[in-house]
Formats: structure tokens, sequence, C-alpha cells
């Protein structure tokens, strides 16, 4: 599988859309954005697009368009908790460099 995700990522992912109450998945993708070039997106999906894949990761639904998977192939989704702050994190192998901020990427 190109892509993987821990079992803390997925409890999470499964947590928000119980809460939500409904939804496909999450779509896992890119943007042009920052001082790098790339940041990550992460949103709900109810519908899926003409060129989206669809992949099931560990029970996990997860959305990738064709031209974001090119540069998340292989990549790991996290999710930790440091301290009081928690959140996604994004084990990208195609990453070359990012940002200070840790915003964006380049590949």
């Amino acid at each position: 599988m190109a892509i993987s995700i821990t079992p803390a990522a997925a409890d999470r992912v499964r947590s928000f859309l119980a809460s939500r109450g409904k939804g496909l998945g999450l779509r896992l993708g890119l943007k042009t954005s920052g001082c790098s070039g790339m940041a990550y997106v992460l949103e709900f999906v109810d519908d899926l697009n003409d060129d989206d894949e669809l992949y099931d990761v560990d029970g996990v639904k997860i959305i990738i368009d064709a031209k974001s998977f090119i540069y998340l192939q292989g990549i790991e989704l996290d999710f930790v908790k440091e301290g009081l702050n928690e959140g996604f994190q994004f084990n990208n192998p195609n990453a070359k460099g990012e940002c200070g901020c840790g915003e964006s990427f380049t590949v």
C-alpha cells in the first residue's frame, strides 16, 4: 500500500467522522502555499470527485486526487500529542525540505 496510517491517526479520524455524523472519509491532498511551495490539506469528504482515488487504509477511507498522489506516495499519516499540543503529522518520504515554521514543504 502506498499510503499508511498509524493506529493513533486512524482512531482520531474515526472519532472525527463519528462526531460529524456523516462522511465518506478523509481527503489527503496538497495545495500551493508557504515559502517552500506545498502544504498538506485534510478535509472530510462526503462525495467523490471524478479524479479521486479511494483507499481503505486500516479501515479508514482516505481519498486522494491524482495530482496530489504523486507527491504523497509512501506517506504515513500519524496523530501525535505533545504536552498541550496535538495534531496530525505527515511523514512523507518525498519531501526534500520544509520551511522553518513547518507550514510547507518542497519535493
